[in-house]
């Protein structure tokens, strides 16, 4: 017999225990529950103690040429004690795993509980909150929401009445121009828009044009006051107009002999009705309402502000108590995953790190793993491995 093939039987002869320790651990002909339990507790502290075993094996012919032997002999017999450690750190790490996820279902159903009592009872105390929230708005310093509904509504009942006034008129002028017969529900809303749209206008240029005038700046105060008196002449002989002349037949009434109140008297009075009209409820509503509206409308924001000026929260859905009880929640969940996940990783990878720790011995000399793990922070990545093993000292020759 040739020396080659007596080094392939005696190979194969070594090889023999390794392969019936393998199949023993994979379990093909056993029950399902005994399969599975070699698999999780057997197959991977065996493939460690195969590979500690050959690195073994194959470092110890080493021993004669290498420097420190005495240090490299202590080095091995820790590694096989940090396998050992790993190994029965992995058995019972199953059963840590198993005792964590039950805490941790546990702990998910109680913190569902909790939070949909929490929030049933959130809901129910809206109401009550919006109630406060509107009393505390009226009565302490911050945004003029009275005054802003004031305005609005008040800006949609005019433009409902100019609407209701100017409907025969805008028929008659459409249906000339279009050359066909103009419906009351085809211009009503369109008209309704159309007259919300000037009443806004018109607040928001007396709203401009009180502002400059507290700032006196007169260059702006002029511009503005030109277009208040435009927009003054166009209500009043447009919209107002219509309105006195509605009121005709009633003061026609009321006049002894013929009557005829004329160009100048209609314009007067209606007028006289704008600058009414406009100082009462400016005066009442909208000097407070108009600027809000207008901040609305540009996008700059508004916000409550107690009497220093300082920014104050406005109503929240949630109470400040339910949203730091939601903070916290989600911070037990955070920190809960984290150990479910720690206790479901550490254990096996203890194991690999044994084991790669045998294989960088025979190499290099020295340990890569520092054992043992604690959590999934102390897995180091590829490239802080790679700066390790680069920066490594050589060793010493004998």
């Amino acid at each position: 017999m040739s020396l080659e093939t007596q080094f392939w039987i005696e190979t194969i002869a070594l090889w023999q225990p390794v392969k019936i320790a393998f199949l023993f651990a994979w379990g093909a002909g056993d029950p399902l529950w005994l399969q599975v339990l070699k698999r999780i507790f057997l197959l991977m502290p065996l493939g460690a103690i195969v590979l500690g075993y050959w690195t073994s094996v194959l470092s110890l012919p080493t021993i004669i040429v290498r420097h420190k032997r005495r240090t490299f002999v202590s080095l091995l017999l820790v590694t096989w004690w940090d396998l050992a450690r790993a190994i029965f750190t992995f058995w019972g790490g199953v059963f840590r795993y198993l005792m964590q996820l039950v805490v941790s279902v546990l702990g998910l159903v109680q913190v569902l509980l909790v939070g949909t009592w929490a929030i049933i009872q959130e809901i129910i105390a809206l109401p009550i909150r919006m109630i406060r929230s509107v009393g505390s708005n009226v009565l302490n310093p911050g945004v003029p929401w009275i005054a802003v509904a004031m305005t609005f509504f008040w800006c949609v009942f005019e433009a409902t009445i100019f609407t209701y006034v100017m409907t025969s008129l805008v028929i008659d002028t459409l249906s000339n121009l279009a050359g066909t017969e103009m419906t009351e529900t085809a211009v009503r809303i369109p008209l309704f828009l159309f007259m919300l749209f000037i009443v806004l206008g018109s607040y928001a240029v007396l709203s401009t044009w009180a502002a400059a005038l507290r700032s006196r700046d007169w260059p702006t105060i002029i511009k503005i006051g030109i277009v208040e008196l435009v927009a003054m002449f166009v209500e009043v002989v447009f919209l107002y107009r219509e309105f006195v002349d509605a009121l005709v037949p009633w003061f026609a009434q009321h006049a002894n002999g013929n009557f005829d109140l004329g160009i100048a008297g209609t314009l007067g009075i209606a007028g006289v009705t704008w600058l009414g009209l406009r100082s009462l409820t400016w005066f009442l509503f909208a000097s407070a309402g108009t600027p809000t509206m207008m901040a609305i409308i540009q996008g700059q924001g508004v916000g409550n502000r107690d009497i220093v000026g300082q920014a104050q929260p406005g109503f929240r859905f949630f109470s400040e108590t339910f949203t730091g009880q939601l903070q916290k929640e989600f911070q037990w969940v955070g920190a809960e995953g984290q150990r479910l996940l720690d206790a479901f990783l550490v254990p096996p990878m203890q194991v690999v790190a044994a084991a790669i720790n045998f294989v960088t011995l025979l190499v290099g000399n020295r340990h890569l793993l520092e054992l043992p793990l604690h959590s999934v922070q102390d897995f180091k990545d590829a490239r802080s491995l790679a700066v390790e093993l680069s920066t490594a000292r050589p060793r010493k020759a004998a």
